[in-house]
C-alpha cells in the first residue's frame, strides 16, 4: 500500500507504509493534513473585522477558535492571521467597522446590530449570531410621570443614536428634539440639558445611580455578522465555509444530545417526540421488549421532553454536550 502527498516536493512523495510503525503513520496523517491546511492558505484571506476590545470582542474571539480557527489576539496588533484557515482579523473600533465593510475595506465584519443601523452602513446582513444582547431605551427622571412614550412628544432627549432613536420615534408618529452627546448621556437630565435620555441598559444601575428610571424599551440588539454587499467569488465562498463552521458551533451550543433506554411498546411515541435531525438510532437491548436510543433534542425544550419521556417509561437517560452539529 503507497500514500501519495500531493505537491510535497515536484511530482508528490511516494511513502511505502508496509513496514512503517502505527505511530508512524500516525505521524505522516499528521503531516498530509497541515500541508493540505498549508495549501489552502495560500489564498486570498477573507479580511473579518471584529471589535478591538470589550466583552464582544472576547465573544467573537471565543466564536472564532470555537469553529477550529486558530488566531493569536493582542490589543497590540491590528491585524492578526489565522494560522489554520484562510482568515485576517481586522482589530476595529465598534463605530468603526459597518463602514469599513461597506467600503470593502474589510470583507465582513462582526459587530452590534446597533452600530449597523445607527451608521446606516450599506452591508448584507448575514447572520443574527445572539450574543452580546442588549437594549436601548428611554430613561426619565425618576419622579416624572411616564404613561407612554407619547409623554415624550416634543421633549429634549439626549443620546449617542439618534437615527435609532429618529426611527423609533416616527413608529409613534411623534418627534423630539434630540441632543446628540459622545459619552455620559445619563448626565444630561440633572444638569438641564435634556427631559429625558436614550441610551443602551443593562441591569439599569447606571439610570438609577443618576436618578433616573427605564421608562420603555425602543430597540434591541446582539451581534450580527456582515458581509460587504459586492464580495468576489472567492471571497464569498471562504464566508461560505467560515458561516458553515459558525452555525455548526450556534446549533450545537442550542442543543442536547441524549442516550435513553426505554421499553418496545412506547418506541413510536417517544420517535414522535424526539424526531432529531432526520431520526433517532433506536438499537435493540439484551434485554427483550427493551431498546436503546439516540437523539438529538432542543435546549429550550430539554427538561420538558425528559418529563415526558420518562412518564413514557424511559430509563437510564444520559444527557452529552454537543461540540459541533452540521446538517
Amino acid at each position: 500500500m503507497a500514500i501519495i502527498i500531493p505537491k510535497m516536493t515536484p511530482g508528490g512523495v511516494r511513502v511505502d507504509t508496509g513496514r512503517m510503525t502505527h505511530s508512524d503513520k500516525a505521524r505522516l496523517r499528521r503531516a498530509f493534513f497541515f500541508h493540505m491546511e498549508k495549501e489552502s492558505m495560500k489564498t486570498n484571506p477573507l479580511k473579518l473585522a471584529v471589535q478591538n476590545k470589550g466583552r464582544l470582542s472576547e465573544k467573537s474571539l471565543h466564536l472564532i477558535r470555537s469553529c477550529g480557527i486558530d488566531v493569536e489576539a493582542d490589543p497590540r496588533l491590528l491585524i492578526s492571521a489565522a494560522a489554520n484557515f484562510p482568515l485576517e482579523l481586522l482589530f476595529l473600533r465598534d463605530d468603526d467597522i459597518p463602514d469599513y465593510v461597506a467600503d470593502g475595506v474589510a470583507d465582513a465584519g462582526i459587530v452590534g446590530r446597533n452600530e449597523v443601523d445607527e451608521r446606516g452602513a450599506d452591508v448584507e446582513l448575514v447572520k443574527d449570531l445572539k450574543f452580546c444582547g442588549c437594549r436601548l431605551s428611554l430613561a426619565v427622571p425618576e419622579d416624572r410621570p411616564f404613561q407612554s412614550v407619547a409623554d415624550l412628544d416634543g421633549t429634549r432627549i439626549a443620546t449617542s443614536y439618534p437615527r435609532i432613536l429618529r426611527n423609533a420615534l416616527a413608529g409613534y408618529n411623534i418627534s423630539a428634539d434630540i441632543h446628540v452627546l459622545a459619552g455620559s448621556v445619563e448626565i444630561a437630565p440633572a444638569i438641564g440639558l435634556t427631559d429625558a435620555v436614550f441610551d443602551i441598559v443593562g441591569s439599569g444601575g447606571t439610570l438609577r445611580r443618576n436618578g433616573l428610571k427605564e421608562a420603555a424599551v425602543l430597540y434591541r440588539s446582539s451581534a450580527v455578522l456582515i458581509e460587504h454587499r459586492h464580495l468576489d467569488e472567492e471571497k464569498s465562498a471562504l464566508l461560505s465555509r467560515l458561516l458553515l463552521r459558525i452555525e455548526a458551533v450556534m446549533r450545537a451550543a442550542d442543543t442536547k444530545y441524549i442516550l435513553l433506554n426505554a421499553p418496545d411498546r412506547a418506541l413510536d411515541e417517544i420517535v414522535r417526540l424526539i424526531p432529531g435531525m432526520k431520526s433517532p438510532t433506536v438499537t435493540p437491548l439484551a434485554a427483550p421488549g427493551w431498546s436503546s436510543l439516540q437523539s438529538v433534542v432542543p435546549e429550550d425544550a430539554f427538561w420538558h421532553v425528559i418529563e415526558q419521556l420518562k412518564a413514557m417509561g424511559a430509563q437510564g437517560i444520559l444527557v452529552v454536550p454537543i461540540e459541533k452539529m452540521v446538517y
